[in-house]
This record gives structure tokens, C-alpha cells and sequence, in this order.
């Protein structure tokens, strides 16, 4: 089976070209906080990890060496509440959105064949569908879905972008009962799940939660991984979206499925970016300390909006603020963001604005939205 053409699908931010221009007409210059794009450094440990296994002449193994695996399989005990993961229940891609946007193709899915995915969501489910010939649907209502034989695949996105809501555990177990029943795999893309803030702060916050459930945890899936995949990217907690550096976990026969034709395709993580991976999965403290740096711009960014007369809504997590106004307004203020429409009609009247900008720039948008 071929990919779909997809010639008729427009990438979202090439349609931008019109806010982008009133944006680069203020006197100041344009802001941009229109993607989610780390730009503080990479930490020190990582590119020193990088760096020393540069000398690496032969081909690197699909499926990750076992160091990989096994740092991956104890940051889910660690870090998400996931205990007792084998390391053939663990899988590197090559960044998540090349994951998200094959996995269809990938499982087997194909015309006939339903993809569910959020209402407001990231363009890329709905592209991996297409690219499979399955149809989307897009909708938060389990029961729109429930009981039906076609369904394949269901998507999760929590905490989600655009508008950073999370699921808890009992929403969480309603989509994989809900799945289980009809034989659909549960994918979750987990890629800010360090991210969360207030109840949703990372376990050691002040939040009582213990941070964002994943679709793995025993709370949700009954100690049974059978039907589920979580995928994560370390581009947003460790500023890697350069190394293209994620991983996906769960059900070892899926995850198995997916190694032997990500083998016949060539989809390799490098073996000096596996290495890096190994060092920054073992590192909580350089985590911490960015979550702090976005936590400051996102306390002075969301007060801004507040003083500007704007409302955030949901944004408990992750690396943008979900606003109530037209992208129109901030453009002509020289700050470029992205219209919620990009990701579905029920997001036209919200504008996704990021915290992946400088503490300067931010001071800047800042003084723009007050001061204007």
C-alpha cells in the first residue's frame, strides 16, 4: 500500500504569510511565538555525550542499543509512574512527529479504516490518516466513537497542543475501555507531559497530583499495556528538537510490529543522538531548571494578556497559552502567532502563543500588549 497524495494539504504555517508581513512592519520588529521551538541551549551533558560518540563509523541498530532502552524504560518508573517496562516494549524514532504521522501506515491502517483524533489537534494526526487512505474523525466524545467496528486507531493528546489540557486518569481509562472493546490501539503523544503546571507540576512540585498520567500508568491501563503506545519527544524538555530525539513505549507486540518495518525503511535514530538521549533521560536537574525558565515567561506572559484584557483558557500544561482574541491583534503589535483555526474550527476564535522565546523577547511582547 502507497502513501496517500498529500499535494492538496497545506502546511499550516505557510499560511501565515499575511500576519507574518503586518508583524514585520512594527517599528520594533516581529516576535515570533507562533511555533514551539526551543531556543535556550542545549545542556552541557548532552552535547558532551554527543561529542564522545562521535566516532561512530558503523550502522547504528533500529530498535536503540540496550543503554537506550534501559534509560528509557527507568525514566517511565522514575518520571511517569511506569514501572516494570522490558526493554522490547521500547522503541527510538527519529523525532515524534515522523512517529505521529507514519504510525497509521505502519500498524496496517488503510482505506475502510477509522483514525480518531482530539477536536483541536495538531495537524499531523489527521495528515498520518490521510497518508494511510483511513479517514479522520475528529472529536473529544468518547462516544461518538464507541462500539464502532471500523475505528483503528485513537489518539490521545494530553497535555495537549494547542490548548495544554490534560486528561486525568479516569479520562484516560474511559478511552482505553472504550478502545479495548472494539480492538482499537490507544496511541498517546505524551511530548510535554514534563511540562504541566499548578496540579499538574511534575512529581516533587507543589502540585498533589504527582504530575501528567500517562496512558501506561497502572491507574489506567490495569497493569495491562496490551493495545497501547505512549510516544514522547525530549525536544521540548531538553531543548533536542535539532538531535530529532523522541522515543514510543507500550505493548511489546506493537512495538515489535513497528521495529521490523522501521527496519526495511531505514527510520534509524543516529548512534551518536542515542548516546545523547541515554545522558539526558538520566538527568532530572537540567529538566527542572528549564521548566523554571518557562515557568518565569509564562507567569509574565499570562499576566500581560491578563492586564491587556485577554482570557487563557486551559493551558495546564505544556508550552503555550490558549488566548481569546484574533492573531490579528497581536500581529499588528509585531507579534506573530498561531490562529487557532490552524488546528481545527473549534479552535478559530483562540491563538496558541508559545513561551519558545527569549527572556528578552518576552519582556518585549510584554511591554507591547501593555503598553499599546
Amino acid at each position: 500500500m502507497g502513501l496517500a497524495d498529500l499535494s492538496g494539504i497545506t502546511f499550516p504555517w505557510d499560511t501565515l504569510a499575511e500576519l507574518e508581513a503586518t508583524a514585520r512592519a512594527h517599528p520594533g520588529g516581529m516576535i515570533d511565538l507562533s511555533m514551539g521551538t526551543p531556543v535556550d541551549p542545549t545542556p552541557p551533558l548532552v552535547r558532551e555525550a554527543l561529542a564522545a560518540a562521535a566516532d561512530a563509523p558503523g550502522y547504528p541498530t533500529t530498535a536503540g542499543t540496550p543503554q537506550l532502552r534501559a534509560a528509557v524504560a527507568e525514566w517511565f518508573a522514575r518520571r511517569r509512574r511506569v514501572p516494570g517496562l522490558e526493554l522490547d516494549q521500547v522503541l527510538p524514532t527519529v523525532g515524534s512527529k515522523e512517529l505521529v504521522g507514519l504510525l497509521p501506515s505502519l500498524l496496517g491502517v488503510g482505506p475502510g479504516d477509522v483514525v480518531v483524533h482530539p477536536e483541536i489537534a495538531y495537524p499531523t494526526y489527521a495528515v498520518g490518516a490521510a497518508a494511510a487512505g483511513a479517514t479522520a474523525l475528529a472529536t473529544d466524545d468518547v462516544d461518538a466513537w464507541a462500539g464502532r467496528d471500523d475505528v483503528r486507531l485513537v489518539w490521545v493528546n494530553s497535555p495537549a497542543n494547542p490548548h495544554g489540557r490534560v486528561l486525568d486518569v479516569a479520562e484516560l481509562r474511559r478511552v482505553v475501555a472504550a478502545a479495548r472493546e472494539i480492538g482499537a490501539v490507544v496511541v498517546s503523544d505524551e511530548c510535554y507531559a514534563e511540562l504541566g503546571w499548578g496540579p499538574w507540576a511534575p512529581a516533587g512540585g507543589s502540585g498533589d497530583r504527582g504530575g501528567v498520567p500517562s496512558i501506561l500508568d497502572p491507574r489506567v491501563c490495569d497493569n495491562s499495556h496490551v493495545g497501547l503506545l505512549a510516544a514522547y519527544s525530549l525536544s521540548k524538555q531538553s531543548n533536542l528538537a535539532g538531535y530529532r530525539a523522541a522515543f514510543v513505549a507500550g505493548d511489546g507486540e506493537l512495538v515489535g510490529q513497528l521495529l521490523a518495518r522501521r527496519r526495511h525503511l531505514g527510520l534509524i535514530v543516529p548512534a551518536p543522538v542515542q548516546a545523547a538521549m541515554v545522558a539526558a533521560l538520566g538527568d532530572d536537574e537540567h529538566v527542572a531548571a528549564q521548566r523554571r525558565i518557562y515557568g518565569a515567561r509564562r507567569r509574565a506572559l499570562a499576566g500581560a494578556l491578563e492586564r491587556a484584557g485577554l482570557v487563557v483558557d486551559h493551558s495546564e500544561a505544556g508550552l503555550y497559552l490558549w488566548v481569546r482574541a484574533g492573531a490579528e491583534r497581536f500581529a499588528e503589535r509585531g507579534v506573530l502567532v498561531a490562529p487557532g483555526g490552524l488546528y481545527g474550527r473549534a479552535g478559530e476564535d483562540h491563538v496558541r502563543t508559545a513561551l519558545t522565546a527569549t527572556d528578552a523577547q518576552v519582556a518585549d511582547v510584554v511591554s507591547r500588549l501593555t503598553n499599546s
